[in-house]
């Protein structure tokens, strides 16, 4: 055969290698029958498959299906030990860093404090460092952690268009709201023994909630995170939009008003400026109250009152769920999605308090027959998403290259 017909056949074995692990991993156990009808493969293409999957050690075999007197129907799942994936969750208070198996059930979690909200790319990068050595510390495991996935604030930019889950030779973080300078993926958090990949934590919330969670099969969706900041993760034709260079989905940096109030990023009128926590603190603080320095009680302080009849929290929340559906509404308007996500602490905190109502002001600020067409649902994953997309960055690099060799396991900031 010429050397191009060999390409052109090994290409298309690593596509079907890629389709038949990505069908395990999030589809779960299963027979050879079932993955060659689910996606047309011979029966025969996906045992030779399974059998270049089964040497990498990332599958194996679970056990049998009783038959009526033909062979028995072996079942095939994911080997939980066959790989181990950091992800780590980038929020305003510190940083929560989870490993997963290769089944993605966390092994080991823990959260640490940023020394303060105004913290540096530096003391991030002491941060991780610490909190990424402990959960593998923690976990004890063997020597084949993969990679590591962060889900970091602000714009994560690859440059050229290419993927951040793809490259990370040019990832640059932007994240003006914290007021940092541009800094290289590596300059914050970097080893030499296995890759590193980043994307904003929106967009790794809306990977991890696209494969588990609540945008599960849908096509055209939008996954919301509100928190200190507002960000988005647009699916379309059932991916994670990119744009560009990986920066796509700053909503929370719309403007909604001329002038008004001033933003983290600098900027006035910003959604963000409104419903982001700060924000909300800060008009319930105008407001007359006295709310708790930290966002995240602050606003369930918030809810508390409203909920108890306080007058004033009330009147702020109302507020607030009608910014937010004006916010949502554009969105409706924009994308015509089936699907709407609100996630992270203030989304889910809100989405409690008051889903119908937030879905009610969508709707009546959308258009009649794109308002007509969307469900609007909390968060599946809750609060472990982001760290749980961030680590599907990783786990997406192992399901597109073959796993040639077994990645070292995580050593000490000394001695990487």
């Amino acid at each position: 055969r010429s050397m191009s017909t060999k390409s052109t056949t090994r290409d298309l074995r690593r596509q079907n290698r890629s389709r038949v692990l990505r069908a395990i991993i999030v589809g779960g156990e299963t027979t050879r029958g079932q993955l060659a009808i689910a996606l047309d493969l011979s029966l025969a293409t996906v045992a030779n498959l399974v059998g270049d999957l089964t040497t990498e050690g990332l599958i194996h075999e679970t056990g049998v299906l009783p038959s009526d007197g033909g062979r028995p129907t072996a079942m095939l799942n994911t080997r939980p030990e066959g790989a181990y994936f950091v992800g780590a969750d980038v929020g305003e208070h510190g940083v929560t860093v989870a490993l997963f198996d290769l089944a993605l059930r966390p092994v080991a979690t823990t959260f640490h404090n940023l020394p303060s909200q105004s913290a540096t790319p530096m003391d991030l990068s002491n941060v991780l460092f610490a909190a990424i050595d402990e959960v593998v510390l923690q976990a004890q495991i063997p020597a084949n952690v993969y990679g590591v996935g962060l889900g970091l604030p602000g714009i994560v930019e690859s440059g050229g268009g290419i993927l951040a889950s793809e490259s990370t030779a040019e990832t640059t973080i932007y994240a003006q709201s914290l007021n940092w300078p541009p800094i290289g993926l590596h300059s914050l958090y970097s080893r030499a023994d296995f890759p590193i990949f980043a994307d904003n934590g929106a967009k790794t919330l809306a990977t991890a909630e696209s494969w588990f969670g609540a945008a599960r099969g849908i096509n055209e969706g939008l996954v919301a995170l509100l928190g200190r900041g507002i960000g988005l993760g647009v699916i379309s034709g059932g991916r994670v939009r990119q744009g560009l260079a990986s920066s796509a989905g700053e909503w929370g940096h719309t403007k909604i008003s001329l002038g008004g109030p001033l933003c983290n990023c600098g900027l006035r009128g910003c959604l963000e400026a409104y419903v982001g926590g700060s924000g909300i603190a800060q008009r319930w603080r105008e407001a007359g109250a006295s709310p708790s320095n930290n966002q995240e009680e602050s606003l369930k302080e918030l809810l508390a009152a409203a909920t108890s009849g306080d007058a004033i929290a009330t009147q702020v929340v109302d507020e607030t769920i009608e910014i937010l559906g004006i916010g949502l509404s554009n969105l409706v308007n924009l994308f015509n999605p089936e699907l709407i996500v609100l996630g992270g602490w203030a989304g889910l905190g809100l989405s409690e308090y008051g889903l119908s109502q937030i879905s009610g002001v969508t709707r009546q600020n959308s258009l009649n027959r794109l308002g007509g067409q969307f469900e609007l649902v909390p968060a599946k994953l809750g609060r472990d998403g982001i760290a749980l997309g961030a680590a599907l960055l990783a786990v997406e690099s192992l399901i597109q290259n073959p796993l040639s060799l077994v990645k070292p396991a995580i050593r000490s900031r000394q001695n990487a």
